[in-house]
């Protein structure tokens, strides 16, 4: 009787494992108290790759943090917020204007959600002839959402031009969105609007600001892990140094 329990527990431990593969295009984690992180996956070179966004539950409804970078699943984020928490999303807010952030825009807009990006994301999605946001905020902001009160801040150019995070004070929660590289990250990614001159000062500045953070998310990769933000400055310093060393060796 011992052995077979054993093996039941195993056979769950399994098959809930196997729940959570790449097969999966939708993934909800609980983060803490009403935070939910939600990881999306699209091709990218030939590889599959994961895509980490955020949602809060409040008391007038959920706001969510960029969007699946999986457009099939734009309607399917929505209902499985709805089933879960009893609630519907009243507000997106784009992290900056690369389609895994602000790829959802119209479609949120479309369903009546309150859809937010600051002025320079505005401006390159416009210029690209992208959707835009309904609402454009300041750089720098604090939203109060029911008993929910957070800070977008835009440090600088790094990843994109227009790349924002997200500060919940309370609960020391960063979302960085792809301003921010995963803890096991060996290089700096996608790197065709990145100003890695500036990610440096700009990772300082949100260092300098939000202290101590309890929980970090990066756009990318491990999310569980809140060395993520140390890493990318060090990615940032290393590739620096080395692109210094470089002109330094042709002159």
């Amino acid at each position: 009787m011992k052995n077979k329990l054993i093996l039941l527990l195993l056979f769950i431990g399994f098959t809930k494992s196997f729940g959570q593969t790449e097969n999966n295009k939708l993934q909800i984690s609980h983060l803490t108290g009403d935070f939910y992180v939600y990881k999306t996956f699209n091709e990218y070179k030939g590889n599959l790759i994961p895509a980490n966004a955020l949602y809060l539950v409040t008391d007038k409804g959920v706001v969510m943090f960029d969007a699946p970078w999986d457009k099939t699943q734009f309607q399917p984020l929505l209902d499985s917020i709805k089933a879960k928490h009893h609630k519907d999303v009243i507000m997106q807010i784009a992290t900056h204007s690369h389609e895994d952030r602000s790829g959802g825009l119209e479609f949120y807009k479309q369903k009546g959600i309150k859809t937010y990006t600051i002025k320079l994301t505005d401006e390159i999605l416009n210029k690209n002839k992208e959707p835009r946001a309904e609402f454009i905020m300041p750089n720098d902001t604090t939203f109060t959402v029911g008993q929910h009160r957070f800070e977008v801040f835009y440090p600088g150019k790094g990843h994109a031009p227009d790349n924002i995070v997200v500060w919940f004070n309370k609960e020391k929660v960063l979302y960085g969105g792809c301003f921010i590289k995963g803890a096991a990250s060996t290089n700096l990614g996608n790197m065709g609007d990145s100003d890695v001159k500036e990610w440096e000062p700009s990772i300082k500045r949100v260092q300098a600001k939000f202290k101590k953070p309890l929980y970090i998310i990066p756009g990318h990769e491990d999310w569980t892990n809140i060395g993520s933000l140390n890493n990318t400055y060090k990615l940032v310093k290393e590739y620096n140094a080395k692109n210094t060393s470089d002109k330094l060796d042709k002159k």
